[in-house]
């Protein structure tokens, strides 16, 4: 019944009702696309909605959102991808019908049966191949109909239905053993070996299936020569060979290659045809091109329309698809999740001439990580730096240990100049990958799944990164990074990821990166040491600024300190003592900056900052660097309003001349004090400010909340007002112990607390 019901996937003179469970997947799409094209009714459906399924309903589909039973009532057919299985509710709801159900390979084979079929197969490299081929083919004339497993922008779909060509050429999938079902006119064998091992007992088996493929192929069998399998599967009378050597029917001497594209002789066997260029860079994508060049010629399609197709050729989606390049950064990415296609596609890159190549890379498939890990380790010997992400199952279930780790071990035990780390999921890639870049650097993320949205998430993100290291080189120097771990810059060690972390050394380059953000609408944040804050997990979206080199300079003359925003205040109160100036004590012990100081009106043992300013040299909202002095500035205990959107550069500060042992005795009573009275593990000081009742501290403790802890914050047992990491603790930790705190206060004493700390950022890590 199965045959006799494929027999009618023929052109509108026989139309069906068919419906296709799992329809946004690339291979099922582009079957959807044939059958439309075919004159058929086509339904289906899937998990999501997606930029496909809304185009393909414009051209005809019935689109089901979900799999149900409905969408298979009265259909003559149901053709189902390899990621559906016996349990689907629109499966099921078929089998019980006694509607056929057909796999998509079969389905496709079907399809071809109605034109002069060109399959294009091997372990990698068929989608380059096949779109290369189809276009090549269409730029001679010869009207062809293909099918892509990608999206081809060149070809304007990954599949299309031409009624007047005949020939088809279609990507052959190996994988599950439906290749035997075409019986092809040409086909193009690019590489066989060891894969898809879950499904084939070895190669034998593998070799067995292509030459099935081939008895049932009436034409041209043309494959690589290069590859020992393929050669030897295709040894025979139909055999048109490719490769480097001039003894092929068809060879390439490579010119050139560049970023972009290659230039190559073509030669059959030794008569020059002429000189060809590339409009995709790779040596691979090059022995990709003589198989279309090879099976062209045998159609014969001219070779100046080969030089033309050639030329413009721009590749498929996600193959080594450059995503941004810049004057510091590349980011590429690539489908390639074989060691073969991983190595090919690595040597590409280097060939680039980056200072560096770092990889994200997403193994796909346990069953595969688990049989060719050592053949992966050996694969990422071009690379600088490796992440390796999770494994990306595509139906299959894990497989008891294995993981991404699998891989890391290898290349360890085989490469000890490869720099290795493990990102498990995707934001926490996204996050250590583009923290890793260097100016200089080429990024390419390698996988079969969804790997290329964290290329995709750093690609758009790398225009301002390369902007602000722009204006940093131009104005004396600096560093700009993406997505820097707040919790090395604060003093509780707690923290999301910064979107753009940017460290100015000196007021030219301060100013002239606030005007640049300001004029491209990115919020600005400005850190010291990060003491007296909170960031959330989440991070903070937009520009964090902190401030060294110049800014971390401090000055004496006569009673006065000159100091930069960035000076510790404890550099401040010991260049006081070495000048004699007394009344800078306090600062002892305080673990932040000058900068945050003057924002927050911080202080400490009965002083505060805004007892000793003078004058206070700052960058006004319109980038302008101004100085004002301490009469027109409004503060407020633990409070500058001013400062919120202003910041500070400079400032001036006024003591008393004291004798160097008096200001001694005070720093050491203020030293004692700090180290007898506080914790001395990582916090942010006080959290609370200090109602009227009493302060805060001793509220906390007459509460009974010391040692008080939720996950690894704790009240401290010294001084009740700090909560303290002790080891690993998140913003949300501390933010329910502050709530817990709060609540007890309010409840059994009336009293509103209100935290000191400020706290900034993100609960959620910003999307992919």
């Amino acid at each position: 019944m199965t045959h006799a019901v494929l027999s009618l996937l023929k052109e509108s003179r026989h139309p069906m009702r068919i419906d296709l469970i799992g329809v946004a997947g690339s291979g099922m799409s582009g079957l959807a696309l044939l059958l439309l094209g075919l004159g058929h009714k086509v339904s289906g459906s899937d998990k999501a909605t997606t930029l496909e399924t809304e185009r393909l309903q414009k051209l005809g589909l019935q689109f089901f959102h979900g799999h149900t039973e409905k969408e298979v009532e009265d259909c003559d057919m149901v053709i189902y991808s390899s990621a559906i299985k016996p349990g689907n509710v629109a499966y099921e709801a078929a089998y019980k019908q006694g509607i056929p159900l057909i796999r998509r390979a079969e389905a496709l084979a079907a399809v071809m049966a109605n034109k002069q079929g060109v399959v294009v197969c091997g372990t990698h490299g068929k989608t380059t191949t096949s779109a290369l081929t189809a276009h090549v083919l269409r730029q001679g004339g010869l009207k062809p109909s293909h099918y892509v497993g990608a999206e081809i922008p060149i070809l304007g779909s990954n599949a299309h239905w031409d009624t007047e060509g005949e020939l088809f050429v279609a990507e052959g999938d190996e994988s599950d053993g439906t290749l035997v079902n075409f019986h092809p006119e040409h086909a193009i064998v690019l590489n066989i070996e060891p894969e898809h091992l879950d499904f084939y007992d070895g190669i034998e088996a593998i070799k067995a299936v292509f030459r099935q493929v081939l008895s049932q192929t009436r034409g041209l069998w043309v494959h690589c020569a290069e590859d020992p399998v393929a050669r030897e599967v295709c040894a025979g009378p139909q055999g048109v060979s490719y490769g480097w050597s001039r003894e092929h029917d068809f060879s390439a001497n490579i010119l050139s290659m560049k970023p972009d594209h290659s230039e190559f002789a073509v030669y059959q066997k030794d008569q020059l045809l002429g000189t060809a260029t590339l409009g995709i860079p790779g040596k691979h994508n090059v022995s990709n091109a003589l198989a279309a060049i090879a099976l062209a010629t045998r159609c014969g399609v001219s070779f100046e329309a080969i030089q033309h197709a050639l030329r413009s050729f721009r590749g498929a989606k996600r193959r080594f698809e450059i995503r941004h390049s810049g004057e510091r950064f590349t980011v590429v990415d690539d489908y390639g999740h074989h060691p073969s296609e991983i190595a090919a596609t690595l040597a590409t890159a280097k060939g680039l001439n980056a200072k560096r190549i770092v990889c994200l890379f997403q193994p796909h498939r346990y069953s595969r990580t688990q049989l060719l890990k050592k053949e992966f380790g050996a694969s990422f010997g071009d690379v600088d730096e490796l992440f390796i992400t999770d494994v990306y199952p595509a139906s299959e279930k894990p497989l008891p240990g294995v993981s991404g780790e699998t891989i890391l071990e290898e290349v360890r035990l085989q490469n000890d100049h490869t720099k290795t780390g493990s990102t498990p999921t995707m934001p926490i890639a996204r996050d250590k990958v583009g923290n890793s870049l260097r100016p200089g650097d080429l990024l390419i993320t390698l996988g079969a799944g969804n790997v290329h949205e964290v290329g995709r998430c750093i690609a758009r993100d790398l225009p301002v990164l390369e902007k602000l290291c722009a204006i940093l080189e131009a104005n004396g120097g600096g560093v700009a990074r993406l997505y820097e771990p707040m919790n090395r810059h604060t003093t509780w060690l707690i923290g999301g990821p910064a979107q753009y972390w940017i460290e100015p050394r000196n007021e030219a380059s301060f100013a002239e990166v606030v005007r640049y953000l300001r004029s491209a609408s990115i919020p600005i944040r400005v850190i010291g040491r990060g003491s007296n804050l909170l960031v959330k997990d989440g991070g903070i979206r937009g520009a964090v600024i902190h401030n060294k080199g110049d800014f971390e300079n401090v000055t004496a003359s006569g009673d006065l300190i000159t100091a930069g925003a960035g000076a510790r205040l404890k550099k401040i109160a010991s260049a006081a003592r070495n000048a004699g100036i007394g009344g800078f004590e306090w600062m002892e012990g305080i673990p932040g900056n000058l900068g945050g100081a003057i924002r927050m009106n911080a202080g400490a043992m009965g002083s505060e900052t805004f007892d000793q300013i003078v004058s206070v040299r700052f960058i006004d909202t319109d980038g302008a660097i101004k100085e004002k002095p301490l009469a027109e500035i409004t503060h407020h205990y633990r409070s500058v309003p001013e400062f919120e959107e202003r910041y500070v550069v400079s400032a001036v500060l006024k003591g008393t001349p004291a004798p160097r042992e008096e200001i001694d005795a005070k720093l050491a009573a203020s030293h004692h004090k700090r180290r007898t009275s506080q914790p001395v593990g990582a916090s942010a000081g006080c959290t609370f400010k200090n109602p009227e009742l009493c302060g805060a501290g001793k509220l906390i403790d007459d509460l009974a909340l010391k040692g008080r802890s939720v996950g690894k914050a704790i009240v401290s047992d010294i001084h009740a007002n700090f909560i303290v990491n002790q080891g690993g603790s998140t913003a949300r930790e501390v933010l329910d112990l502050v709530a817990q705190i709060k609540e007890t206060a309010l409840q059994e004493r009336g009293v509103t607390l209100e935290m000191e700390v400020k706290v900034i950022g993100e609960d959620q890590p910003l999307p992919l």
